[in-house]
């Protein structure tokens, strides 16, 4: 069937030139994990509103990379397909390049890692307090899928030359 992935930037923050290829990676990132019938959303955006969710779903009044809200709703569409509302990815365009230069890696390929990441919390994975640390493998089951799957999307661009 495919899935639907909806692409959105904050308003008033600048779309970057690479936005209208997050919807095929996610395509691709969404097949590749063997996810079907699935919308989920993805929004760009600041630290300050990245924070703000945070502060009021986590209460931790800080910026961070990523943040999934998990929904596992469904409907049924107007030409009787059956949908999963996997949920919403909120994304920081501006902690983007710092865990970028953090882990010293290409924004590319965080930006794609952020992705897989928050796509496989909307899908009930957890990593609990382990996180991606440079040159330890991963323990959790999230983690080595969020790794399998990376690997299999290692030729995919998001970036270019933008």
């Amino acid at each position: 069937m495919a899935n639907n992935v909806l692409v959105s930037v904050e308003e008033g923050f600048p779309a970057p030139a690479w936005l209208p290829r997050v919807e095929p990676f996610m395509q691709k990132a969404l097949a590749a994990a063997g996810y079907d019938g699935e919308e989920l959303s993805v929004m760009f955006c600041s630290d300050a509103l990245i924070q703000d969710l945070n502060r009021e779903y986590r209460n931790i009044d800080e910026a961070t990379d990523v943040l999934s809200f998990e929904d596992g709703s469904s409907y049924t569409d107007e030409d009787g397909a059956e949908w999963t509302v996997a949920g919403d990815i909120a994304l920081s365009l501006e902690t983007l390049p710092k865990n970028a230069q953090y882990f010293n890696v290409p924004a590319d390929e965080e930006l794609k890692r952020l992705l897989v990441h928050g796509m496989l919390h909307l899908n009930g994975y957890d990593h609990g307090e382990e996180h991606v640390e440079e040159g330890v493998e991963p323990a959790c089951e999230m983690l080595k899928l969020q790794k399998q799957l990376l690997a299999s999307l290692a030729g995919e661009s998001l970036m270019g030359n933008d």
